[in-house]
């Protein structure tokens, strides 16, 4: 992929992402959304490999019919109430469409079956692009029309996703397809809590974001795409896989790292809001997810794969030292004293 074809794909998702957030109308929400997709579609396919051309048309027939779901729902709303703002979603019919349209571009379960497939067939950092940059927009569009939407159906979907995103992450060996099942185990607890506080749920994307890009860059320097070369990338950067062992505990949200201050926050939301009963299904099912985070944590950190004597080893990679990875992994385990500051600011 030429230089000038990658600037061209980048600057776009730059300005379909901005379109989305800032916008109030349908019309140019649905837009923003559309050059999202025709942006991020260079870049899953640019290897040529014939798995890579595979998730490109998936994501784009899957996102097509998302957008088209999400421009019909707002149709109906405007022809029932003659409004295009996204905040002034009465129509019940409309309401169910963007649930599905929305649930359908994040991924949640039981929209989620294109979402593992894409990531596999993309490069580690489209995969990260994925993950976070391109769940922006339509978590925007979530938080604006939070308050029109039914909770029982979001609250099914999201104790849907959390149980799906951990069960079927564990008997996972591809490092793209276990953190494409916790972006769905994740996906469900910022969905539960949307309609009760919006504001937390742009906190838990936000710090999703953070950690999950720590981890992607990570696997990314050390080339690791599966468990048995993630056995042995210990050999090749030592203290970027000690602190990548942080990273995947701060994402299945133990204390005191910073994962933990979403999942707090959410299950003590819940509890004010007398949904003792979610609160503490959604906790039981992330314990599934906190399987695979440790077997990840196990085999980056503590264990050493079967070898012969005349194994060779692939000791220490002379890579300049990268500030930004150092910067993200370090703020991705190491926030939770700074919850007073944040929620103050929220």
């Amino acid at each position: 992929m030429g230089p000038h074809a990658k600037l061209i794909s980048v600057l776009s998702l730059i300005i379909g992402t901005a379109t989305t957030i800032s916008s109030n109308h349908w019309v140019m929400a649905w837009t923003g959304l559309e050059i999202n997709t025709l942006a991020i579609i260079p870049l899953i396919s640019k290897s040529h490999h014939p798995r890579a051309i595979e998730a490109s048309t998936k994501y784009f027939l899957v996102q097509a019919a998302a957008s088209t779901t999400l421009l019909f729902s707002s149709m109906i709303n405007a022809w029932a109430t003659g409004q295009w703002d996204i905040t002034q979603l009465t129509n019940p019919t409309a309401c169910l469409l963007l649930t599905m349209a929305i649930a359908t571009k994040l991924g949640l379960a039981p929209f989620h079956f294109w979402y593992p497939e894409v990531l596999q067939g993309s490069s580690m950092t489209t995969a990260l692009l994925l993950s976070t940059l391109m769940k922006f927009p339509p978590v925007t569009i979530l938080f604006l029309a939070s308050q029109s939407l039914n909770p029982t159906l979001l609250t099914t979907m999201a104790i849907l996703s959390t149980a799906l995103g951990g069960w079927m992450g564990l008997n996972q060996t591809q490092t793209r397809k276990i953190l494409a099942f916790s972006s769905i185990s994740h996906l469900g607890w910022m969905t539960i809590i949307i309609i009760y506080n919006p504001q937390l749920t742009l906190l838990t994307f936000y710090l999703y974001s953070l950690i999950t890009s720590a981890v992607f860059l990570s696997l990314n320097t050390t080339n690791t795409v599966k468990l048995s070369t993630l056995m042995i990338s210990w050999t090749k950067m030592p203290m970027l896989n000690a602190m990548l062992l942080l990273t995947l505990l701060s994402l299945a949200g133990l204390p005191p790292l910073t994962g933990f201050m979403p999942k707090w926050l959410i299950i003590q939301e819940l509890t004010k809001q007398n949904m003792t009963t979610s609160a503490t299904l959604i906790a039981m099912l992330s314990l599934l997810s906190l399987f695979f985070y440790l077997r990840l944590a196990y085999y980056s950190t503590i264990t050493l794969p079967p070898n012969s004597a005349n194994h060779m080893k692939q000791w220490h990679i002379n890579k300049p030292t990268n500030i930004s990875i150092a910067i993200i992994t370090a703020l991705s385990s190491s926030l939770l004293p700074l919850l007073p500051l944040i929620l103050t600011s929220i």
